[in-house]
């Protein structure tokens, strides 16, 4: 039997999110030189080192700013983390330690169940969903909202009367400049003279 260590995340940036525990020692912090990299305002760039000690993963802080705790305790030194227990940086990344035991030899059975290991059920049950929180660092840039678009003024009745009022202005200057003339010669020229005959005039 062999143990697997992981740190699920409850609250955070990436709530349920798995971090496996392998090698003698793990820094957490917010720097991506980190072994664990927690990318939240309230994680220091290197936060707490887990160190493997005995079987057993030993926690301590490394002098971060808003704190290492445990079940709501703060670290004052190394502490032996035990299976379920809750681990917390600042106030609002909050992880659960969990040991799962591996039986080695029941992935041995045949050649087929060796190549597809069967993957170790969790412990605990899956977190809630994930709520908002004032250290969370956005994804993307807040969507800008479109400016509506002013409706297109429609100016065919408009041209239509300016059309028809420059025909009926240019049609009164045309019969003024034909009566203008005092021997009334205009009015038997074409198309006068059909007009002239309409109104009941006879051409000089």
């Amino acid at each position: 039997m062999t143990s697997q260590f992981q740190l699920i995340m409850r609250s955070g940036p990436t709530p349920g999110a798995a971090f496996t525990l392998e090698g003698d020692q793990l820094t957490i912090g917010r720097d991506a030189t980190n072994d664990i990299v927690i990318n939240d305002a309230e994680i220091s760039r290197r936060h707490a080192r887990l160190t493997f000690q005995g079987g057993k993963y030993v926690l301590e802080d490394l002098g971060s700013t808003n704190g290492t705790f445990v079940n709501g305790q703060r670290l004052a030194g190394p502490r032996v983390l035990k299976a379920g227990e809750v681990v917390s940086f600042g106030e609002q990344i909050i992880l659960v330690f969990e040991v799962n035991n591996v039986d080695v030899g029941a992935t041995m059975v045949s050649p087929r169940a060796a190549a597809v290991p069967s993957t170790p059920r969790p412990s605990t049950p899956p977190p809630p969903p994930p709520a908002e929180y004032a250290g969370s660092v956005p994804a993307s840039p807040a969507a800008i909202p479109s400016t509506p678009v002013a409706a297109k003024t429609n100016l065919t009745p408009f041209i239509i009367v300016g059309v028809v009022l420059l025909f009926l202005c240019c049609c009164i200057l045309v019969f003024v400049w034909v009566d203008a003339d005092a021997s009334g010669a205009r009015w038997c020229n074409f198309p006068f003279s059909i007009i002239a005959q309409l109104l009941g005039s006879s051409c000089p």
